[in-house]
């Protein structure tokens, strides 16, 4: 078998990628060859686009949405098609947005959590994601990593004509239009800034864009049914994390939990099915005159957790992706950071609390900074004492 692609050298393609498509698999006299063949777009339209994205948070997706939405604008139909990790949740999170075509699993570098090999992964993995961007006629594909190399070789491979990233020297060469731009040194996380710095530098934007959600109607019915017995100033404690070294601990959280309780707050635990058991130590700590004012949410979609953020007074969590849907739905939000890098891209709705170790960062300290916004400057005090 042979994967030939005009004369280059032939190297061996796997027998399960054989299928019809833009990149036609023929198989005369017992061999195979990939065909490319090149999508060109029509002068008097602007290009089907796809945008890919590496990086796999939630958070990640959406820093990114906006500056997708923007480039969306200049491409055909007004719409993007989203090449973006499966643990981005891109089909909950944006999928209903008009300006999003479709959404592909982009999947070649999973967690190390997962602990499963990406189907992108690998020669046969770039294999696969050229069919993927042939099969769909892209004529433009913008990349938004620093290491653009792998998606870069399977768009050209594809013969897409407009491939659009930035990046070292070294990942650049495959690119039809690299953007050259200085490494962002700041005190902020970087992968924003380089989606404001590659929009920027294509006319897409003329500065940062802050993070916007729309909420879908039936998960805000949903969730409008959910948190009807949770009375009072609602909080979100964004329980969740990725990473262990993000997570503030079960114990910080229940007494955060127990001190909101006691002064009139409903307080909502918001995570994913692996915090189900914390949610559950969480409440198990709690005085039993307190539980019916705290509510844990750990089976509910992406969609789900949109909707409740927009249901809440403020949300207080770790640095997680559902304490950035909290600020990009407009709600208060306190992200309990450590040392670690700044969230910059929502400065009206988003607040750090830093420490020099994560595990500084009190209840009482979390309490005194948003004191002022929920009324809790009382407990702070109570617990300086």
């Amino acid at each position: 078998m042979q994967l030939l692609r005009f004369g280059r050298t032939p190297s061996p393609v796997p027998d399960d990628l054989a299928a019809d498509g833009p990149l036609a698999l023929r198989r005369p006299a017992g061999k195979a060859n990939i065909v490319r063949r090149d999508c060109r777009p029509d002068e008097d339209r602007l290009p089907r686009t796809a945008v890919l994205m590496r990086d796999v948070g939630i958070g990640d997706l959406v820093w990114h949405a906006p500056y997708f939405q923007k480039i969306a604008t200049q491409s055909d139909g007004s719409r993007v098609t989203l090449f973006v990790p499966p643990s981005t949740h891109a089909r909950d999170l944006v999928g209903h947005e008009s300006w999003v075509h479709d959404v592909v699993d982009f999947d070649r570098r999973p967690r190390h959590l997962e602990r499963r090999t990406g189907r992108h992964s690998g020669l046969r993995g770039l294999l696969e994601l050229a069919r993927q961007f042939a099969d769909r006629a892209h004529e433009r594909v913008v990349i938004f990593t620093p290491r653009p190399l792998p998606a870069s070789f399977a768009s050209w491979w594809a013969g897409v004509p407009h491939r659009i990233g930035f990046g070292a020297p070294s990942q650049r060469w495959l690119l039809s239009r690299a953007s050259r731009f200085d490494d962002y040194d700041g005190p902020g996380v970087a992968a924003y800034w380089n989606a404001t710095a590659l929009c920027n530098t294509h006319g897409w934007c003329d500065g940062p864009l802050v993070p916007r959600l729309n909420v879908r109607q039936d998960a805000l019915d949903r969730m409008r049914t959910a948190l009807a017995g949770v009375t009072g100033p609602r909080c979100a404690l964004a329980i969740g994390s990725s990473e262990t070294f993000k997570q503030w601990g079960t114990a910080r959280f229940a007494a955060l939990a127990e001190s909101l309780a006691s002064h009139g707050h409903g307080v909502l635990l918001l995570g994913g099915p692996a915090e189900r058991a914390m949610a559950g130590e969480i409440l198990g700590a709690l005085p039993p005159p307190l539980r019916p004012r705290v509510l844990a949410m750990t089976d509910r979609s992406v969609a789900d957790t949109v909707a409740a953020m927009t249901l809440v007074d403020f949300c207080i969590g770790n640095d997680t992706g559902a304490a950035n849907i909290a600020a990009a739905v407009g709600t208060s939000t306190w992200v309990i950071l450590g040392p670690r890098p700044l969230l910059l891209h929502n400065p009206a709705k988003l607040h750090m609390i830093r420490a020099a170790r994560l595990e500084d960062i009190e209840p009482r300290h979390v309490l005194a900074q948003v004191g002022d916004e929920i009324g809790a400057d009382r407990d702070a005090q109570r617990l300086h004492a």
